[in-house]
């Protein structure tokens, strides 16, 4: 019975701390971009959370809070004469979790590099290689325009991960990520929809030698874009996972998720080439287990 409660306590804790990269929230993610184009950017993101338990692990009061800086840098380019864009993404995190166990107050914090992103996007309909005036001669041109665009994502385990503890950021296997995006712009209002499949590789080191797996986990995503005449713009999401089901030692842990996402964003410009972007992501579980969180999201990106 011990072994089977900290099984079950490391995997709530281990789905609460990557659930930002479940869904990867990101409106205006399938934006035309002019060919070559460099963007480097830093967000701070704080995250508080309210976890609820099996009674039985008698676990109350359960909570964890964190702040990451994400660095990224984005490239575009023409591939075959459709606009194509590399992302690389790294975070740097601190989490403490603490609760209630057995009536004692108990705390854990961990420090160190998360896993980072690498992923190719292609826009293979509506948004043609361009870049300088013609780039901006399309733009002026097709005020109402669709773009499709299909990606494939790879979140590669080299963050900090200690085999021989429960908790950590690092989680010590691929995740492999394919997305379908779809964005109608009409004037100034942009509407999009982004569909995400999340397949795991097994974690074989998954605390002392036990072996964890991971079945798909889907998710999709919606964003209402309004861009104002000064360049600042706004946005509301919504989205929603569901299915990971996990095994431990082939033993079936019951633990399908399903959590509900909302989001606001806002950017404004800084200079011709930066801007700055805040926006806030909030996701509440739909089962009796899981975590609500909030998170609270600064960044500064620069073009160049």
């Amino acid at each position: 019975m011990k072994f089977t409660c900290h099984i079950s306590i490391v995997i709530l804790f281990l789905c609460f701390s990557t659930v930002l990269w479940a869904v990867d929230m990101e409106p205006r993610r399938w934006a035309h971009l002019p060919v070559d184009s460099n963007i480097l950017a830093v967000a701070a993101v704080h995250t508080n959370s309210d976890i609820a338990f099996d009674p039985v692990l008698k676990i109350e009061d359960g909570k964890d809070e964190a702040d990451t800086i994400v660095t990224s840098y984005l490239h575009s380019f023409n591939l075959l004469g459709k606009t194509a864009r590399l992302d690389l993404r790294l975070p740097y995190q601190r989490i403490e979790w603490k609760g209630m166990l057995d009536g004692e107050k108990r705390k854990v914090n961990r420090e160190g590099l998360g896993d980072p992103l690498i992923r190719l996007s292609v826009n293979f309909l509506g948004a043609p290689a361009l870049k300088g005036e013609n780039f901006r001669q399309y733009r002026s041109t097709h005020k109402i325009n669709t773009v499709v665009g299909a990606a494939l994502g790879v979140i590669v385990p080299l963050g900090q991960y200690k085999k021989d503890k429960l908790l950590n950021i690092g989680e010590n296997r691929y995740i492999i990520r394919p997305q379908l995006g779809f964005v109608h712009t009409r004037d100034s209002w942009s509407y999009e929809v982004t569909g995400t499949m999340n397949f795991f590789s097994d974690n074989n080191d998954f605390w002392d030698g036990n072996k964890r797996e991971q079945k798909l986990l889907s998710s999709v995503q919606t964003h209402v874009v309004h861009t104002f005449k000064n360049r600042i713009w706004g946005s509301i999401s919504a989205a929603y996972d569901w299915g990971g089901e996990t095994r431990v030692n082939n033993i079936d842990k019951d633990d399908k998720r399903e959590n509900l996402y909302f989001a606001l964003s806002t950017g404004f410009p800084v200079t011709r080439t930066s801007g700055i972007k805040f926006a806030y992501v909030g996701s509440r579980t739909q089962k009796n287990l899981g975590a609500d969180k909030d998170h609270f999201v600064l960044a500064f990106s620069n073009r160049f």
